[in-house]
């Protein structure tokens, strides 16, 4: 019996990507649209909150703490069901304050949260200092990690499995986004669990593979103990991309913009510079290089982001 808030917009749907898939003259493409998950433009983080959040709440925090960057889309939604519960935030966010807020860190301010500035190199004691600081003024701080890659937080993404699997689970292949592996180590999990005969693969946005690897495997196991299931997913068992991290976490390359084009010119869907248009451009690039065979299906996961395809210092490069 895991503590769930109910605030999603489930279950998300599938459909289908013919002129995408045609333009692309490879795989039959489908993509979840989890950006349709419905708390503040909605993305992935809105499944994983559900639990995260219910957790802090079971141990008393009125207030959530949590790190990322400057359009960070967990922060944002975040600060948003933290507002929609009463409860505080204070975001530590990585990166230089933009002169003008826009895209998530907009929507940040908007919903009230405060925020402290840090680097990629300091960000951890800065939010070790912001706890700190929060206990101490008897606020009942809760610490969520970066992405709200916890197990209980990869427990929602085996809820989501599930919910795939009862839409019909008719794919050969689910390409998604891979970051700080929550998401892909919940697939996994309820991969595993459900006898799903198929692939899940993702495309790093930033870490190494090996550490993808390991980090989604480490997360499974660990949420699989919660769930009282007797099973270990391992390193070898999980499947990763890293060739189109490109210039790093955040620098959007001519790959993703011509993705986020593609996916918008063709099938008037939004992706996001960072996570989708990323995983996207990944996906493109291997369905053209013959990597999918001409006969599977695929389905993108769609994990949100899009408040940052307004950001000033993204949306210049799209047109």
């Amino acid at each position: 019996m895991i503590p769930r808030i109910r605030i999603a917009h489930l279950p998300t749907p599938i459909e289908p990507l013919p002129r995408l898939s045609a333009a692309l003259g490879g795989p039959r493409l489908w993509v979840k649209r989890d950006d349709q998950t419905g708390l503040a433009l909605g993305g992935n983080k809105t499944r994983k909150l559900e639990f995260v959040v219910a957790e802090a709440q079971a141990h008393g925090a009125q207030t959530l703490i949590t790190v990322g960057a400057v359009q960070s889309n967990h922060c944002r939604q975040t600060a948003a069901l933290a507002a929609r519960l009463g409860m505080g935030c204070s975001l530590v966010l990585f990166g230089e304050p933009p002169e003008v807020p826009s895209g998530n860190y907009l929507l940040d301010r908007l919903f009230g949260a405060e925020v402290t500035w840090a680097t990629r190199e300091t960000y951890e004691a800065v939010l070790q200092d912001v706890f700190q600081k929060a206990w101490e003024e008897g606020r009942r701080p809760y610490l969520i990690p970066l992405g709200a890659s916890t197990p209980i937080g990869a427990i929602a993404y085996v809820y989501a499995f599930k919910e795939f699997i009862e839409q019909g689970g008719e794919a050969d292949w689910i390409v998604l986004a891979s970051s700080s592996a929550g998401t892909q180590a919940g697939l996994a999990l309820g991969a595993r669990l459900s006898g799903w005969r198929g692939r899940i693969l993702g495309i790093s946005v930033d870490h190494p593979v090996d550490w993808v690897k390991e980090r989604v495997a480490e997360l499974a196991s660990q949420a699989a103990d919660r769930l009282g299931e007797a099973v270990r997913i391992t390193p070898h068992e999980v499947e990763a991309n890293d060739d189109y991290i490109g210039a790093g976490y955040g620098v959007m390359g001519a790959r993703e913009v011509e993705a986020i084009q593609l996916f918008a010119r063709y099938e008037g869907l939004l992706l996001d510079p960072v996570y989708t248009g990323r995983a996207a451009a990944g996906m493109i690039d291997l369905i053209r290089s013959g990597f999918f065979k001409p006969s599977e299906r695929i389905l993108f996961w769609h994990t949100g982001g899009l408040p940052a395809l307004f950001a000033d210092r993204y949306a210049p490069n799209l047109l």
